[in-house]
């Protein structure tokens, strides 16, 4: 069966190109233009009410959040390699790890860059700076977040540090640099990072 993915080499959806060549499973790409708003159009809010990429179609299941999404293709597609088995004890960090990127890494980083005021004991993501410490900490006996074992968290986690590493948003330096140059290795990213970047000289992006 082929994994349809809706996408947008300036979206999410880029990340989930990576999460595709991990798990090696056939896919194709829809592009959705947001230049031309095909993302606000019906058709694609049928899909996803928030408007946003990427979506996959994998059979009858049609998803949405790009975490989410790299969660199910590896239960589904490679459970015990790129997703721990379900009985594994080491089950309960892997699923911190990949819902950290979306609910405390990119809030603490925009909250810092944006300069918001809120209550850190209130907030779900806390402090930029606790972000960051615990970041380095599970990386510490690295060289992955499980240690010896690469898994969809690594994907999601650290698709996450390397987009905000662009922007300088996250440091590059240190445990969390030599954490991107490490990812930057994998094959599977390097073929991702092609193809993103064919598309965008496609749709004349670049």
């Amino acid at each position: 069966m082929t994994i349809l993915l809706h996408h947008h080499p300036w979206s999410r959806a880029a990340t989930t190109v990576w999460v595709l060549e991990e798990i090696g499973q056939p896919y194709k790409l829809n592009t959705v233009d947001l230049r031309a708003g095909e993302h606000r159009e019906d058709k694609h809010k049928a899909r996803n009410r928030m408007m946003k990429l990427p979506v996959i179609e994998d059979g009858d299941v049609v998803m949405a959040e790009s975490a989410a999404i790299g969660v199910y293709l590896a239960d589904r597609y490679a459970l015990g390699t790129l997703a721990p088995a379900l009985d594994d004890p080491r089950r309960g960090a892997y699923l911190r790890w990949c819902f950290f990127g979306p609910s405390v890494i990119e809030p603490a980083c925009m909250a810092k860059a944006s300069g918001w005021e809120y209550s850190e004991s209130s907030a779900g993501f806390g402090t930029y700076e606790n972000m960051i410490a615990t970041l380095e900490e599970g990386l510490a006996e690295g060289p992955w977040l499980l240690g010896e074992q690469f898994t969809m968290a690594d994907v999601i986690v650290g698709a996450t540090v390397r987009f905000l590493q662009q922007f300088k948003m996250i440091e590059s330096e240190g445990a969390l640099g030599a954490y991107v140059e490490r990812l930057n290795t994998r094959p599977a990213l390097q073929r991702a990072d092609a193809k993103n970047q064919a598309l965008i000289v496609e749709l004349g992006l670049a």
